[in-house]
C-alpha cells in the first residue's frame, strides 16, 4: 500500500480533489468529498483503492470517488471507472467483477402515492403488519412464488419484462426502470447451477443488512418544477425499496472470479490487489462474465418488481382501494452496482458504477420522455432514522463522471463496530419515541448493525454532489415505516 494518501490529495476547487499520477497509475484520482468527509476512519484504506483502479489497463480520464466512498472489494464503494472498448495507449479496456460487486444491480424503486402522511399513521401498525407478512425479509429469505428451472431462465433473460408478463407489474411502470428493467446480451449458459438454484426460492425477498421496505413522507421540496413533473408532493407518501439479486447475482461473481483472475495472469495484467482481477474487454472471460452479469441485473429488476407488486398489494388491502387509485406509480427504478456499454465525451466506455448511481442529465436520449426536460430521477437512500433523497441528473455529471454521482450515505463504522455500539432494541424504542418511526425487523442485531450511528451524513454527501454540479436536489424523504432484512 502507498504510505498516506490522503496527503498526496490536490485540491482543484472546493469539493473536488485530485491525487496526481504517479508510478503504476495510468490516469489520475478524482475525489468529490468534503474536508469533514474525507477524515472519515477507513477514509486512507478507500483513497488507496482509488489508486489501486486508476493502474487497470485501458482506464479513461480517471479513477473517480463520490462523496460517499468507503472501502470495498477491489473497487471502493462510491467508486466509478470507465473502461476503453478499444485498445488504447494504456492497453484494452477491462471488465472486473470487483468493480460492480457482489450484489449485481443493487438499486433502489420508489412508488408514490396520494395518501397523506395522517392517511398512513391512522393505520401504519396495520400496514406494516400487512407489509411485514407479504414482502420476504432477512438473511436466506425466500420468496411468496414457486418456480421452475425453465421459469427462472426466463426471469434471468427477460428481467422486468417477466413481471410484467406476468401479472406483478403494470404496462405503464417499464419506461420508469433503468434500461427499461432488461439488460440484453445475457448468456444463461454462464449463470451456474448453484446460482439458479439459491435464486429459484428468493425471487421477491428483500434479503438482509442495508437493504430495506420504507414508507416515507416528502418532507421538503428544493425544485417544484422537477418535482411536479417526477409527480412528488409535499406531505403525500412514497414508498422505497432498495434491494438486489439476491444469492443468485452473488454467486454468479463468485464464480467468475476465477476465470477473470485467469485471465488476467494469461494477459499479464499486474493487479496492485488481486481483488481487482480484471479480463479484457475482448476476452472470452469478460464475454462470458458480463452475459452472466446481465442475467443476475435482470433477476433484480424482476425481484423489486415482485417487491413492488407485494407492496401494492398491501396497501389495497389496508386501504380497501385499487393501488391504481391510491395513486401507486412507479417515480423510477435505478441500479448502483452494474457495468455498462455506454457513451461519453464521443467515446464508447464500459462504465463501472459501484455503489455510485447513473444521474443522466436533461435531454439525454436515455430519460424517460416524461422526465427528458429535467433530468433523470436519482434515488438516494440514507439511513433509516433521518432521510433519503430525490436528485436529478446534471450536466455536470455527463461531463466530469461519466453520468454518474453517489448512491446513499456510505457507512462509517463496520457492521461489527455498529454491533457493539448499538442496542437494537433500544434503537427500536427510541425512534418511535422520538421520531415517531415504527421499525419491523428480523432480529434487533440487524437493527443494531443498521443503526443511524453507523452511517455518514447523508445531507452532507448530496450537499457536495449538487455543489459539484453532477445533481441536484430535488426532494427530501423522511422515514414513516421501516422493515430490515
Amino acid at each position: 500500500m502507498d504510505s498516506n494518501v490522503s496527503e498526496k490529495l490536490e485540491e482543484d476547487k472546493e469539493n473536488v480533489y485530485t491525487i496526481p499520477k504517479t508510478g503504476k497509475m495510468n490516469v489520475p484520482g478524482r475525489i468529490y468529498s468534503s474536508p469533514a468527509l474525507l477524515t472519515q476512519t477507513g477514509m486512507e484504506n478507500a483513497l488507496q483503492q482509488v489508486v489501486n483502479v486508476a493502474s487497470l489497463p485501458g482506464i479513461v480520464d480517471a479513477s473517480l470517488a463520490m462523496p460517499d466512498i468507503h472501502w470495498g472489494y477491489g473497487f471502493p464503494i462510491g467508486g466509478v471507472a470507465a473502461f476503453s472498448t478499444e485498445e488504447e495507449e494504456n492497453g484494452m479496456g477491462v471488465i472486473s467483477p470487483g468493480g460492480v460487486g457482489f450484489d449485481i444491480n443493487c438499486g433502489v424503486r420508489l412508488l408514490k402515492t396520494e395518501l397523506s402522511e395522517q392517511d398512513v399513521r391512522e393505520r401504519l401498525p396495520q400496514l406494516m403488519d400487512e407489509l411485514y407478512r407479504n414482502v420476504p425479509a432477512g438473511l436466506g429469505s425466500k420468496g411468496r412464488i414457486k418456480l421452475s428451472n425453465k421459469e427462472l431462465e426466463n426471469v434471468l433473460n427477460e428481467g422486468a419484462k417477466w413481471a410484467k408478463d406476468n401479472g406483478y407489474l403494470w404496462d405503464k411502470d417499464m419506461q420508469f426502470l433503468e434500461e427499461n428493467g432488461r439488460m440484453e446480451n445475457v448468456q444463461i449458459e454462464e449463470v451456474s447451477e448453484k446460482a439458479k438454484k439459491r435464486g429459484i426460492p428468493q425471487l421477491g425477498s428483500l434479503g438482509s443488512g442495508n437493504h430495506f421496505l420504507e414508507i416515507q413522507k416528502v418532507d421538503e421540496i428544493y425544485d417544484e418544477k422537477t418535482a411536479k413533473i417526477y409527480g412528488l408532493e409535499r406531505g403525500k407518501v412514497v414508498v422505497m425499496m432498495h434491494c438486489g439479486s439476491r444469492g443468485c447475482g452473488h454467486q454468479v461473481c463468485q464464480d467468475h472470479i476465477k476465470p477473470v483472475i485467469n485471465a488476467s495472469i494469461r494477459e499479464g495484467i499486474e493487479l496492485k490487489d488481486k481483488q481487482l482481477a480484471s479480463a479484457p474487454l475482448d476476452s472470452r472471460e469478460a464475454e462470458n462474465y458480463i452475459g452472466a452479469m446481465n442475467a443476475a441485473a435482470n433477476y433484480a429488476w424482476a425481484n423489486r418488481s415482485l417487491i413492488a407488486h407485494w407492496t401494492r398489494e398491501s396497501f389495497s388491502n389496508v386501504f380497501k382501494e385499487e393501488a391504481e387509485t391510491l395513486g401507486m406509480e412507479t417515480v423510477y427504478d435505478v441500479s448502483h452496482n452494474i457495468a455498462k456499454f455506454e457513451r461519453h465525451n464521443g467515446k464508447n466506455v464500459c462504465v463501472h458504477r459501484k455503489g455510485a448511481t447513473r444521474a443522466l442529465a436533461p435531454n439525454s436520449i436515455d430519460v424517460p420522455q416524461k422526465y427528458r426536460d429535467v433530468g433523470q430521477p436519482v434515488l438516494i437512500p440514507g439511513d433509516m432514522g433521518t432521510c433519503s433523497y430525490v436528485l436529478a441528473g446534471a450536466e455536470g455529471a455527463m461531463k466530469e463522471t461519466f453520468g454518474s454521482t453517489c448512491h446513499g450515505a456510505g457507512r462509517a463504522l463496520s457492521r461489527k463496530a455498529a454491533s457493539k455500539k448499538f442496542n437494537g432494541e433500544e434503537l427500536i424504542n427510541k425512534m418511535w419515541k422520538n421520531n415517531k418511526i415504527y421499525v419491523k425487523a428480523r432480529s434487533p442485531k440487524v437493527v443494531s448493525e443498521e443503526a443511524p450511528g453507523a452511517y455518514k451524513d447523508v445531507t452532507s454527501i448530496v450537499d457536495v454532489c449538487e455543489k459539484v454540479g453532477i445533481s441536484t436536489k430535488v426532494a427530501k424523504l423522511k422515514p414513516i415505516g421501516v422493515i430490515k432484512g
